[in-house]
């Protein structure tokens, strides 16, 4: 439930704030005090776009400040709040309610902050969605649209009719895209088969140059050892022959006759040490030991080194063939031999998937098919489920007009199959009938009402007054109430163009959609004020720096003088009192009963 709200800067209202509480509680002042501003603060805390001209004028920004209590909500609400609470990081405040806060500059930028965190405005919405629903004098309009009245059809059909919903959408998805798929298959074989063609050559050609990874870099390396191979041959036979000088086995010794190498020296200093008689001398002979030791490793990893030299002459052309084969696969394909292999992986994937073959088309066909009988069958169970409903929807809110000084009024609901017409591109065969298959189903909903009962049922749209409306949509929202989550919901004038009876009606059922739901309601009749629970009102007072309205509860004393106010403006006079006061005690009893 809405627990407080606070208001800075929106339009006539320069700061002003409010406690809510359970029950009915209405808002009422004069034309223009600013009573919008509250609904418009509820819809800004409800993630609605934010408009730049709503801030007051004069000030920097408009910033509005809701705390929510999820004490009263049903276990799902909580579960939800809870569930986004964690993924925004948002806290609740030590009573345990929770804050949202929007903002909008001046110059029409918009923030919000949940829990004391900055958030996407949507977030806000995902909050008060399972919390709080505002039905402004649009949503009488918008009741008038086929759409909508589905929607609350929908949702008067409850789980049963929600599941039904959900598992024809998925067969829907399904169907739509195997139809996708084969038209696309159909309209493309050409184009495909070519596809086919081109990925089948470059394979070929990839698979007969069978590069291997790394391969093109090792050959760079190769190329460039072959091309100075004489160079490298002569420094590791000059280098080897220094170490073993004559000695070499594979040293030319003509060339090594008078060279003496570093070993031979190294092991004739050595016994030169260790013959002599000083200790100091001879304390180096295991550090020449090591010397001779690590000389004759490297010798070792010379002899390596020359005998893999390459001999054959023609190895280095050899590499350099090869080195052009793989540059044209990489010209064509990729920027080197490892994004070559990467390439004909995708590509043979690619090629798996493609089958241009007439099995495979009818292999497609049939699944087309299948898809559509079992989306046929859901569509027909889901049409059913609307139709009962139906009845049942049409015969709640009759009983509930009933109450509401309409008695003989009728609202009929019906919900008929769309047929699908010449230029429809997804027409479905259900039952027998060629039905327009759209995302919410195959029915269109229609809400007919019969002012009285020598009159035909017309839609709404064509046979309702303002005032006929109003009272259609407080029906159906009483008869709706049961199958609603939302602990808080807001009626913005939902009683216009009401007068007489038809108000006290009005004001004894939101008393009694009020025993479930924290219901808060916008009003300009006294006959539905006198049944509030918490009676606020909206002050607007003109000073130098304009307008500035405020929000204060009333007492007992002061509802009285606003009553009298509202009944036909008697303001605070003994007549005007006493019409109040019978007001008051007549909603009182009937609040008890």
């Amino acid at each position: 439930m809405l627990a407080e709200i606070r208001i800075d800067g929106l339009g006539v209202i320069s700061q002003a704030s409010a406690q809510f509480h359970e029950g009915l509680t209405v808002l009422t002042g004069e034309t223009g005090a600013g009573k919008t501003m509250v609904v418009t603060s509820l819809h800004l805390l409800s993630g609605a776009r934010a408009d730049a001209g709503r801030v007051r004028l004069g000030a920097e920004r408009a910033v509005v400040e809701g705390r929510f209590s999820t004490a009263n909500a049903s276990p799902k609400a909580t579960a939800e709040v809870d569930l986004l609470l964690e993924s925004t990081g948002a806290e609740r405040d030590e009573d345990g309610t929770v804050i949202a806060v929007r903002t909008v500059s001046a110059d029409g930028r918009s923030r919000a902050h949940l829990g004391g965190r900055s958030v996407p405005a949507g977030a806000l919405s995902e909050l008060t969605g399972p919390l709080l629903t505002v039905h402004g004098q649009n949503d009488q309009l918008r009741l008038q649209r086929s759409d909508q009245q589905r929607a609350a059809l929908d949702e008067f059909g409850g789980a049963a009719l929600g599941s039904l919903l959900d598992k024809y959408r998925t067969l829907r998805s399904q169907w739509v895209e195997a139809r996708e798929e084969l038209d696309e298959r159909t309209r493309s074989s050409r184009e495909l088969a070519q596809e086919v063609d081109r990925l089948e050559f470059a394979l070929n050609e990839i698979d007969a140059v069978a590069p291997e990874p790394g391969e093109d870099a090792a050959i760079v390396a190769d190329v460039r050892r072959l091309s100075d191979l004489d160079s490298l041959r002569s420094a590791a036979v000059g280098a080897q022959v220094a170490l073993l000088g004559a000695s070499a086995a594979d040293v030319d010794t003509d060339a090594a006759a008078d060279v003496s190498g570093a070993l031979d020296l190294l092991g004739e200093a050595r016994a030169r040490i260790e013959s002599s008689d000083d200790q100091t001398l001879t304390e180096l002979g295991p550090r020449l030991a090591e010397a001779i030791a690590v000389l004759t490793d490297v010798s070792s990893d010379l002899s390596g080194y020359l005998a893999d030299l390459p001999s054959d002459p023609g190895a280095l052309d050899t590499l350099l063939g090869r080195q052009a084969e793989l540059k044209t696969l990489t010209r064509k394909y990729a920027a080197d031999v490892d994004g070559v292999l990467e390439w004909a992986a995708q590509a043979r994937d690619r090629l798996a998937r493609i089958d241009v073959s007439a099995d495979a088309l009818a292999a497609l066909a049939t699944r087309v098919d299948e898809s559509a009988a079992a989306l046929a069958e859901a569509a027909l169970a889901l049409s059913r489920a609307r139709a009962k409903a139906a009845t049942k929807l049409g015969k709640a809110v009759t009983a509930e007009l009933a109450g509401l000084a309409m008695g003989k009024a009728r609202l009929e609901v019906t919900s008929q199959p769309i047929v699908a017409g010449e230029q429809d591109s997804a027409p479905l065969t259900v039952d027998g009938r060629r039905v327009h298959a759209g995302s919410a189903g195959i029915d269109e909903v229609e809400f007919r009402l019969a002012t009285h009962s020598g009159s035909a049922a017309l839609p709404i749209s064509k046979s309702a007054s303002g005032g006929e409306l109003s009272r259609v949509m407080l029906a159906l929202e009483v008869v709706l109430a049961g199958a609603q989550s939302s602990a808080t919901m807001v009626f913005d004038e939902v009683d216009a163009g009401v007068g007489g009876r038809a108000a006290v009606e009005i004001g004894r059922r939101l008393a009694r959609l009020a025993r479930t739901h924290q219901v808060i309601v916008v009003t300009h009749l006294p006959q539905v004020a006198a049944f509030a629970d918490t009676h606020l009102v909206v002050d607007k007072v003109d000073g130098r720096k304009g307008a500035d309205s405020g929000v204060r509860t009333l007492t007992d004393d002061q509802r009285v003088v606003e009553l009298a106010r509202m009944l036909a403006g008697l303001g605070d006079t003994e007549t005007g009192r006493a019409h109040a006061e019978e007001l008051l005690a007549t909603a009182s009893a009937e609040r008890s009963a």
